[in-house]
């Protein structure tokens, strides 16, 4: 396990050097906020070849849904815990290949096609706990825009200068490594002991 400090845009290179168990900080002004809605916007926007309001190539994107609040027309972020991103799963290893983002962030981890993705582009998920919006939002230090506010806030797309955002664990790599996925087979393994244990038939 290493620990890295990244500044956006991140190369590909950088991000194959990532493996499951690493811990990054992020930094840099390439860090966007996207869930269901901006996923589909932005796919929808590559089909039709047009150019969406970032650079995604090199960037973080969070699953996240923000609470922001406005003043003397600033928008300063006060939570930013993460989204359950296994609902991205849809969309995800799509817009990896069309915008080649490095960092994918969010909660729960994501299934096999996003795997697949990751190892294809040179990528990699990260998650952040889960109840600790307010230590996400210390990172997120600077809103420069509000794109796709049609949508609403927790779907917009926000665009965020970070510093030091984190700490975010890998948990899916460029390598074909999941975390998620040796969990679930330990979890599987235990069970099956358990119930052979208590007489229980699964």
């Amino acid at each position: 396990m290493a620990e890295y400090h990244l500044t956006t845009p991140i190369s590909e290179e950088e991000a194959r050097k990532l493996k499951v168990g690493d811990v990054i900080y992020v930094s840099g002004e390439h860090v966007y906020t996207a869930r269901d809605e901006a996923h589909e916007r932005a796919l929808e926007m590559y089909e039709k070849g047009e150019k969406t309001p970032v650079e995604f190539e090199g960037s973080v994107v969070y699953h996240v849904g923000p609470v922001a609040q406005q003043k003397d027309g600033e928008w300063n972020i006060v939570s930013a815990g993460p989204t359950t991103s296994i609902r991205m799963e849809i969309f995800e290893d799509e817009f990896l290949r069309n915008y080649k983002a490095r960092v994918i962030i969010g909660k729960g981890g994501m299934a096999d096609r996003t795997l697949a993705a990751l190892k294809e582009v040179g990528a990699v998920y990260c998650s952040f706990t889960g109840g600790c919006g307010a230590l996400a939002a210390r990172g997120l230090k600077k809103v420069r825009a509000y794109e796709w506010s049609d949508l609403g806030m927790p779907e917009a797309l926000w665009v965020i200068t970070a510093e030091e955002f984190g700490p975010l664990m890998v948990t899916m790599d460029s390598h074909g490594n999941s975390l998620h996925d040796d969990a679930d087979e330990r979890v599987s393994k235990r069970k099956a002991e358990v119930y052979s244990k208590i007489g229980v038939e699964e």
